[in-house]
């Protein structure tokens, strides 16, 4: 039996993340590297610093854009990142850019029921910047450590 997939998982500096799970921001963004949709699960990984799973939220909505503009102009009081923080994401993202390849829009998740775990939770392995798909059984798993 095929085991479903019930969410995604992203790396998030701290101090970003912490916005999401103690600031009350609610709309996440990141190029688009994964399938994301909504009734899914994000649990966020505190990159650098931390190196844990430490909290979660539901997918509400995904909507995709080409400019930061267009994010910063909808959702500027409810970002993660502020509007220069935003501005200068992007300028770091092209410098990566392959020549000749179109870069990926950006993807915007608005987020609900979002909960910070009582305990953090180490992943057993790296979570690479593009993220990952977190399965049924691994997500239960993350949940029993968290003490939820």
């Amino acid at each position: 039996m095929k085991e479903s997939v019930v969410g995604v998982t992203f790396p998030v500096p701290k101090r970003f993340l912490d916005r999401i799970l103690d600031g009350g921001k609610t709309v996440f963004v990141k190029p688009s590297t994964l399938r994301v949709k909504p009734g899914m699960k994000v649990v966020f990984y505190a990159s650098r610093e931390g190196q844990a799973w430490l909290g979660e939220a539901e997918v509400e909505s995904v909507e995709f854009f080409n400019s930061v503009e267009g994010i910063i102009g909808k959702y500027e009081e409810e970002l993660f990142l502020t509007p220069k923080e935003l501005r200068e994401y992007e300028r770091e993202r092209a410098k990566w850019h392959s020549r000749g390849r179109r870069p990926k829009p950006w993807m915007v998740l608005r987020l609900k029921n979002i909960r910070k775990y009582p305990k953090p939770v180490k992943p057993p392995r790296f979570i690479a910047v593009s993220g990952r798909y977190i399965k049924e059984k691994e997500y239960k798993e993350i949940l029993r450590k968290s003490e939820l």
